[in-house]
């Protein structure tokens, strides 16, 4: 039996065989799960399969390599690599997010041209097999942190300071909240924290307890048209001083992030924005420990200098497994009023980053004083000067960002399974508490 498919990159038509079942539930804690079939010159399967590690299921909580739902991986000698991924059901709306996913992280692997994704769909003995494992995870191996598997994460991310990666996170966080988003904004620069001075966010973080008891932290909130804003970030946490330096050592750095992922109520989020601290440190690698599925937005500008650590913070992103999405090159080029042009930073850097990685480029913001006093007020450019160059071209950005970069995942007509994953996991949950009494 065949099921047709389309690839949505690239729409063409797939016939794929359905996939052989997996193996059975051999009694350890977790179901086991099948192992690709793997053919072709030169395939790394250890690279693919660990990209493909941050491509989430997100009504099962789990990415698709641990669910077993990755059952081929193959090189042709056209270059070309062909990944089968089998679904638990053919017809399930976050097929195309999950195809898209997969394609866009093996994709941004070096040495891979060109990925075709394939579907299949699961016998009845796989499907239950992975239903099985989904309820394991959800019963005995909680997520490390307490954002949504629907959200869709963003690390703005720079090579090194003054680049304006903290601005364009600013921007981008009230534009995806103006088109009606709940989104989160993480201030992960603990140390040069600025996301409140940037979003104009009042008051303090407040504490409260959570249902089971264990103490929370409230995010600032700030309405944006028919969004939300959800901050969190040192310069909000009560008795902070804007003027004092915090001197922690790396590991206080990379808990105090831990903490804002794990200890915060961010509710329902539809996107993650991570303000990144500069360069590469502990901060870095630890976020690609808590939060794999994260994509990687590289901020540089045209200078040369600026292009090298950047191509290095996209060459730790990779190294942890994350994928980089693109470049966005900053303080660009303007044009005068008498036509000429103000390149004070140089030309083409943007660009010729993205080529050397390998990725495109999603925006070349030019140099604009409003950008600057929207800072200072609190109000971002985007916002407050939507016509002025740099505001034109952040609402461009915007568009890109949910439509190609990180749409968000739409769950209206797929919540029937994650319900029976979630109940399963209570029901077996309460079983195990009645035995141990």
């Amino acid at each position: 039996m065949t099921d047709p498919t389309t690839d949505p990159a690239d729409g063409t038509a797939n016939q794929v065989a359905q996939p052989e079942a997996a193996d059975q539930n051999s009694g350890s804690p977790a179901p086991k799960v099948s192992t690709p079939n793997v053919s072709g010159t030169d395939v790394d399967e250890v690279a693919i399969m660990n990209a493909l590690r941050g491509v989430i299921d997100p009504e099962l909580g789990d990415n698709v390599v641990d669910l077993g739902m990755v059952k081929r991986l193959e090189r042709s000698v056209d270059r070309v690599m062909h990944i089968t991924i089998a679904l638990t059901t053919a017809g399930c709306p976050l097929r195309a997010q999950l195809m898209r996913d997969a394609k866009a992280r093996v994709a941004s692997l070096p040495g891979i041209d060109i990925v075709k994704i394939h579907v299949g769909e699961m016998t009845a003995d796989e499907r239950s097999n992975v239903m099985a494992r989904a309820r394991w995870k959800a019963r005995d191996n909680e997520l490390e942190t307490d954002i949504p598997q629907t959200c869709r994460i963003l690390a703005i991310s720079s090579g090194k300071g003054g680049v304006g990666k903290s601005s364009i996170t600013a921007n981008l966080a009230v534009l995806l909240a103006d088109r009606g988003y709940t989104v989160g904004v993480l201030d992960a620069d603990v140390g040069g924290f600025s996301m409140p001075q940037l979003l104009g966010i009042d008051g303090d973080i407040q504490g409260e307890r959570s249902s089971e008891g264990k103490a929370m932290m409230k995010p600032v909130a700030r309405p944006i048209g028919e969004g939300i804003l959800r901050v969190v970030s040192m310069g909000s946490i009560s008795g902070s001083n804007e003027t004092e330096a915090i001197m922690w050592r790396g590991l206080m750095l990379n808990r105090a992030v831990q903490h804002f992922l794990e200890d915060v109520e961010w509710g329902d989020l539809d996107y993650l924005l991570i303000d990144m601290p500069p360069g590469t440190s502990d901060i870095q690698m630890g976020l690609a420990r808590m939060l794999p599925r994260t994509d990687v937005v590289i901020v540089t500008t045209p200078a040369k200098a600026a292009q090298q650590v950047a191509a290095r913070a996209a060459d730790m992103a990779r190294k942890g497994f994350l994928r980089v999405a693109g470049v966005i090159e900053n303080m660009s080029p303007a044009a005068n009023p008498d036509g000429t042009v103000t390149a004070i930073f140089g030309t083409d850097g943007g660009q010729q980053l993205a080529d050397s990685i390998g990725v495109p480029l999603l925006a070349s913001i030019p140099l604009d004083a409003a950008v600057t006093v929207g800072g200072d007020n609190g109000s971002p450019v985007a916002l407050e000067f939507p016509k002025s160059p740099a505001g034109v071209v952040y609402r461009q950005l915007a568009d890109i960002i949910v439509t190609d970069v990180a749409p968000p995942v739409e769950m209206a007509e797929c919540s029937l399974r994650g319900a029976l994953v979630r109940a399963g996991a209570d029901l077996e949950g309460a079983r195990q508490r009645a035995e141990s009494k």
